[in-house]
């Protein structure tokens, strides 16, 4: 199976903080933006290649031998701290974990320097209108430069959900209704259970 683009998950967030503490203590932000530059080269690479992609995330490589081709490919093409990384992240079986790894990165630099990073989410792709409109409503409420990550969710029906970091804000009309729908169930088993009280009371 090749890389998946996904939004970051808790592994992603916790291996994406680790790799830009490292790279701060290195160089400071601006190392940390190289090395997000590198990540990104990286998954460039992966989107175009699919036998690269299928590399990286098989889990029928076994880890070790993996190791040995990590090495021979970014030994001179990548930093040292990138590479180390990648085999860490071998090590693991976390390779899969580098497309969400890049926006968590991002995340993290855009907080460093005051912006802030929003996943959105909506059932078809935002014209590039609907997502400045977006931008501009979140910047005004957060006071911070919004930086837009946007992603395509077919299950939301429609509408938009947010994320803030731990943060979401759903707006979708799949989660109204799932909402309503548990509003009415809860309201039905109310109303059975005053109907038996009351058939036990008149007994």
């Amino acid at each position: 199976m090749p890389l998946i683009d996904a939004t970051p998950d808790a592994i992603a967030q916790t291996y994406a903080k680790s790799l830009f503490e490292l790279a701060e203590t290195e160089g400071g932000q601006s190392r940390a933006e190289d090395v997000l530059g590198e990540l990104e080269a990286v998954l460039e690479v992966a989107r175009a290649d699919a036998r690269f992609s299928e590399f990286l995330s098989s889990r029928v490589l076994p880890a070790a031998k993996r190791r040995g081709s990590i090495e021979a490919i970014f030994t001179d093409r990548a930093s040292p701290l990138v590479l180390r990384f990648l085999l860490v992240l071998n090590d693991k079986d976390r390779l899969a974990h580098l497309p969400p790894l890049a926006p968590a990165c991002d995340s993290l630099i855009q907080g460093r320097i005051g912006r802030v990073a929003v996943d959105v989410y909506s059932a078809a792709p935002l014209a590039s209108e609907e997502l400045d409109a977006v931008r501009d409503r979140l910047g005004s409420a957060l006071g911070k430069e919004v930086i837009v990550h946007p992603y395509t969710d077919e299950s939301l029906i429609g509408g938009i959900r947010l994320q803030i970091g731990d943060q979401l804000i759903d707006g979708s009309v799949a989660t109204r209704l799932r909402r309503m729908g548990e509003r009415l169930a809860a309201d039905g088993a109310s109303r059975i259970r005053e109907r038996y009280g009351s058939a036990v009371d008149d007994a």
